[in-house]
C-alpha cells in the first residue's frame, strides 16, 4: 500500500468497554479507517448513544463476515471461547487480527483448557504472537494474528521482565478499577459493592496466572511460579501492580531497568511510585523499581490504564507494527 494511504479496520464487539475505546482510537487514527463496528447484543443502536464520551457516531451492526471481512485488519473484542471462531473466520479471509480475548494468549493448548475449557480453534494457537510490543516488537511486524495480553499481565510482565533471569520468588499485589470486569453488571462490580470498598478476588486461581508465568519463563525466569492476587478498587479504570521479588543474585536495579526500557516510547521509569492518575487515558506503563536493603527484596510498582495500555490502545500499538506504520501513530498526546 502506498505511503500515506489508510488501512480499513473492523472492530467486532464494539459495545463493550474495550471495543468501544478501540473504535474511538481507530476513528481518530490518521492512517486507519473505521470500516464498521459490530455487536452481538446491541446491533441497531448507535455507539455514540452507548458511550457519548467516545464521540463515535456509528451504528452497531450484526457481524456479517461476507460484508465485514473486506478489511485490512480487525480488532476482535469478544469474550474467550466466543472470540476464537470469529478470529478463525477472519483469518480464513486473509484479515490481520488483534484478538483481545484470552483465546490465543497461552501457547500450550492443554494449559488453556485447564483454565478456560475446551479450545474452539486449537490449530491457530501456534500462529499467534503475544501482543506486548516491548517484548515482541520484531515478531509483531510480521504477525497476522496477535493475542492481546490481559491487563494485569501487561503491567506485571513489564514490571518484572527486566528481572526475569534473576527471579527466585515473586509476590504480586494487583489492584484494578471495575471496568476490568467488563460491561455486564455482576454482584462483584455493582456500585454498592464497590463503593468505599477494596476486596480481593480470584484468590489462588485467577486466569491471568499462567499467562504471567509463561511470559516470565520466556524471558529467562527459571522454575518461578508467581503468587498473584488481584483486588477490585472503587474506580472506573486504572490499574496498579505492586511486585515484591527475591532475586537469585544482587543486581543494579536502576541499571537493569534503564537498559531494558531506554528506548521504549510507552514505558516511563519514575523516581517515585506511580499512581493510576499518572497514566489515565494513555498508552503508558509507568514503573518505579528499587532494592529494599532491610528485606533484601526488589520492589517494583507499575501503573497502567487497564482499558488503554491494558487493552485497546495496546491493540492499536500492535496494529501499527503489523501494518508497517510508526509504532506511536495515533497514540501520542
Amino acid at each position: 500500500m502506498a505511503d500515506g494511504a489508510s488501512y480499513s479496520v473492523l472492530v467486532a464487539g464494539a459495545s463493550g468497554y474495550a471495543g468501544a475505546l478501540a473504535a474511538r482510537l481507530v476513528e481518530r487514527h490518521p492512517r486507519l479507517e473505521l470500516a464498521a463496528v459490530t455487536s452481538r447484543s446491541d446491533a441497531g443502536r448507535r455507539l455514540a448513544d452507548l458511550y457519548p464520551h467516545h464521540r463515535v457516531d456509528r451504528e452497531l451492526e450484526e457481524l456479517d463476515l461476507d460484508r465485514h471481512a473486506r478489511v485490512d485488519a480487525a480488532i476482535v473484542a469478544y469474550p474467550h471461547a466466543a472470540s476464537a471462531p470469529v478470529v478463525a473466520a477472519l483469518r480464513a479471509r486473509g484479515v490481520r487480527v488483534v484478538d483481545l480475548s484470552a483465546d490465543f494468549r497461552l501457547r500450550d493448548v492443554a494449559t488453556y483448557e485447564r483454565w478456560y475449557g475446551a479450545h474452539p480453534e486449537p490449530a491457530l494457537v501456534a500462529d499467534a504472537v503475544y501482543g506486548l510490543p516491548e517484548l515482541y516488537r520484531d515478531r509483531l511486524r510480521d504477525a497476522t494474528l496477535v493475542a492481546g495480553p490481559g491487563c494485569y499481565p501487561t503491567a506485571t510482565i513489564l514490571a518484572l521482565a527486566p528481572l526475569a533471569p534473576y527471579l527466585d520468588d515473586v509476590v504480586v499485589d494487583a489492584k484494578s478499577g471495575a471496568s476490568g470486569a467488563g460491561r455486564a453488571p455482576t454482584d462483584k462490580t455493582h456500585f454498592v459493592t464497590v463503593d468505599e470498598n477494596v476486596s480481593p478476588y480470584g484468590v489462588g486461581r485467577h486466569r491471568h496466572m499462567p499467562e504471567i508465568d509463561q511470559e516470565l519463563a520466556a524471558r529467562g525466569a527459571r522454575d518461578v511460579t508467581v503468587t498473584f492476587t488481584p483486588h477490585l478498587l472503587p474506580l472506573d479504570q486504572g490499574e496498579l501492580v505492586s511486585c515484591y521479588a527475591t532475586l537469585t543474585e544482587a543486581v543494579d536495579v536502576a541499571e537493569v531497568f534503564a537498559s531494558a526500557y531506554a528506548d521504549e516510547p510507552f514505558v516511563e521509569l519514575s523516581a517515585r511510585p506511580p499512581g493510576v492518575r499518572d497514566v489515565r487515558e494513555t498508552n503508558v506503563c509507568r514503573i518505579h523499581a528499587l532494592a529494599d536493603e532491610r528485606t533484601g527484596k526488589v520492589f517494583v510498582f507499575a501503573a497502567i490504564d487497564n482499558l488503554w495500555k491494558g487493552t485497546a490502545s495496546q491493540a492499536i500499538q500492535c496494529l501499527n507494527l503489523m501494518l508497517g506504520l510508526e509504532e506511536t501513530t495515533g497514540l501520542l498526546p
